[in-house]
């Protein structure tokens, strides 16, 4: 494991997804954000639902996604509905 699995939500399997979109550091992550980077998972594998949007907006903000804040989770909430 690389990084970017020592951010908090992000796994081998994300970090992999991440790697293969191009995005190797944390300072890539924060650069593109989480909209953008989980646009590029979801180019790779379908299936990537809103909880990993929350885990990469998460571990850009060095928290679990449950401590996302209520406004943030319903921002990137609206974000992802309009790419069902």
């Amino acid at each position: 494991m690389g990084k970017l699995s020592k951010l908090p939500n992000i796994g081998s399997v994300v970090e992999e997804q991440l790697n293969q979109a191009g995005i190797t550091t944390y300072e890539q992550l924060k650069e593109i954000g989480s909209k953008q980077a989980w646009l590029k998972i979801r180019a790779i594998d379908f299936s990537a639902c809103i909880h990993r949007l929350y885990a990469l907006e998460g571990a850009i903000e060095g928290i679990k996604k449950s401590q996302l804040s209520k406004v943030k989770k319903e921002e990137l909430k609206e974000f992802y509905n309009a790419f069902k």
